[in-house]
């Protein structure tokens, strides 16, 4: 119940987070889409970083555990082109449609009957896929920091730099 509880706390700090971040907004989601605004972009982006840098700090503090799944390019591929197209065509993506509805905006209830239904052809739809999409390019478990055979906390300093670098040219073209 605790792991629940942590939970809810932790999707609700997201999404009052989404919403200060005004990455909820229509016009946020169609900048981002049209590579016009890049708020949404340097929202996520930090929050890779930060989760980054949590995640492998606890771990090394032996307060979580790193459980990392296979890369398999089939379904993370199928699956990039559906998110992509349901976020093109709706506006919004899967945390953005429930913290729009949060805000009263009821057209995001498509993008929640969206997922809903997708989840539950996804679960129709998976022995199939688990004997065919999911053995398409099958890398294992494996991270960047195993492939260039370092520490993470080598490559962790060298994203955080890229990122910086990458929101003040974003910020300097005006994005």
């Amino acid at each position: 119940m605790k792991m629940l509880i942590y939970g809810l706390i932790t999707g609700l700090l997201f999404g009052f987070l989404l919403q200060k971040g005004r990455v909820l907004r229509y016009d946020k989601q169609l900048g981002a889409l049209r590579l016009k605004d890049m708020t949404i972009v340097k929202f996520m982006l930090s929050s890779v970083v930060v989760g980054m840098v949590g995640v492998y700090l606890l771990n090394d503090l032996g307060l979580a555990k790193l459980s990392i799944k296979a890369t398999i390019l089939g379904p993370v591929i199928i699956g990039a082109l559906i998110f992509g197209l349901g976020w093109g065509l709706l506006g919004y993506c899967p945390g953005t449609s429930m913290g729009a509805l949060g805000e009263g905006r009821w057209d995001a209830v498509w993008g929640i009957l969206g997922m809903i239904v997708g989840a539950a052809l996804f679960a129709e739809a998976y022995p199939w896929l688990k004997e065919s999409v999911y053995t398409w390019g099958d890398l294992g478990k494996i991270t960047l920091p195993q492939v260039l055979g370092v520490s993470h906390w080598v490559i962790i300093p060298l994203f955080i730099v890229g990122a910086m670098g990458l929101f003040w040219w974003l910020e300097k073209k005006g994005l």
